[in-house]
């Protein structure tokens, strides 16, 4: 966990390579943890929580470097939807909406009205105000004159949770 914070400052400061090793170190002292030796407040901590940190490190690169950033972070956040269910709703919820910012990021307007609106579902079973935020956030890519109708309805969707 430690190590995906360092990542999380390296991403911060769009240092790339140094955000690379600093994953690399976390994936590997994962991979040779003992569940039963750590503390049981790091219990939550496993590989999909890895995968999620990292997604949403990958996204915030690619808001300055869509082309390189935003396929690895949506691929990471995906392992992240694939390997947490709804359960954890409030990262469940940040993994949808992390992965719709993606799908704008790279021009996939189908791919975003549809991980939208995941997103909308998801946001709608938790309380959290970050996934509020983080909606609030993703709904400036909703808006524009030619906006199709499924994004349409995702945007109605957001502006309506986020009233409630």
């Amino acid at each position: 966990m430690l190590h995906t914070r360092e990542a999380w400052a390296y991403a911060a400061m769009g240092r790339h390579a140094a955000f690379e090793r600093a994953t690399r170190q976390a994936e590997e002292s994962l991979a040779s943890a003992a569940a039963e030796q750590e503390p049981y407040w790091i219990g939550y901590f496993d590989g999909a929580e890895l995968a999620g940190v990292t997604g949403g490190r990958l996204l915030d690169l690619a808001r300055t470097d869509p082309n390189q950033h935003a396929p690895t972070a949506a691929s990471a956040i995906r392992t992240a939807i694939d390997h947490r269910g709804p359960e954890a709703s409030r990262s469940h919820a940040l993994d949808w909406i992390g992965l719709a910012e993606c799908s704008f990021l790279l021009g996939d307007v189908t791919g975003a009205a549809e991980t939208t609106r995941h997103a909308v579902n998801a946001a709608a079973l938790t309380q959290s105000g970050r996934v509020r935020q983080q909606l609030a956030q993703l709904y400036p890519y909703t808006v524009g004159r030619d906006v199709p109708g499924p994004l349409r309805e995702a945007r109605d969707r957001i502006r309506d949770l986020l009233a409630t």
